[in-house]
């Protein structure tokens, strides 16, 4: 199953969060602010905070009134740069990334590429969302065109209809 861990849907959250704190006075939020307002343990998103800090999609700011601000535009920032600083690779399948151990169907295995190109299909919508679009209450559903131009509509088959 594909799926984003905590980590990454926490940190997806915060990123949002900071995205859309960037146009308010103090352009920042604390971890404890934003673990308040969704109900996120604080621990477990200060650790993502320092993770996205350190990889410089954060900002940290110390003092009274410090938190964590964007260090880019939120233009600029991809989900899918994002997920990979929380969570790491993200893998469909083993048998067509550097993480290969081996497969013995490999050579043999006829859903091998078409695997492929659906994990590029994923990596590439990921990485044409920003967190600006992420922070727009009507965000357009994403499309990665060079997909869709390997789509071959089937008529059906059976006995046309008038």
């Amino acid at each position: 199953m594909l799926k984003l861990t905590k980590k990454a849907d926490y940190g997806l959250i915060a990123l949002r969060h900071l995205a859309l704190a960037a146009h308010s006075p103090k352009g920042s939020a604390s971890a404890k602010d934003i673990a308040d307002a969704y109900g996120i343990p604080l621990p477990l998103l200060s650790k993502v905070l320092q993770k996205l800090a350190r990889a410089g999609l954060l900002a940290s700011e110390q003092g009274t009134n410090g938190g964590y601000r964007l260090a880019r535009e939120a233009s600029t920032i991809s989900a899918l740069e994002a997920i990979r600083t929380i969570d790491g690779p993200i893998i469909l399948t083993q048998c067509f990334t550097e993480h290969n151990t081996g497969c013995h169907q490999a050579n043999l295995c006829p859903v091998r590429e078409p695997l492929r190109k659906v994990h590029e299909g994923i990596l590439g919508l990921l990485n044409n969302i920003s967190l600006a679009d992420l922070s727009s209450d009507d965000m357009p559903v994403p499309v990665h065109r060079p997909m869709l131009s390997n789509i071959q509509l089937m008529r059906p088959s059976g006995p046309a209809s008038s």
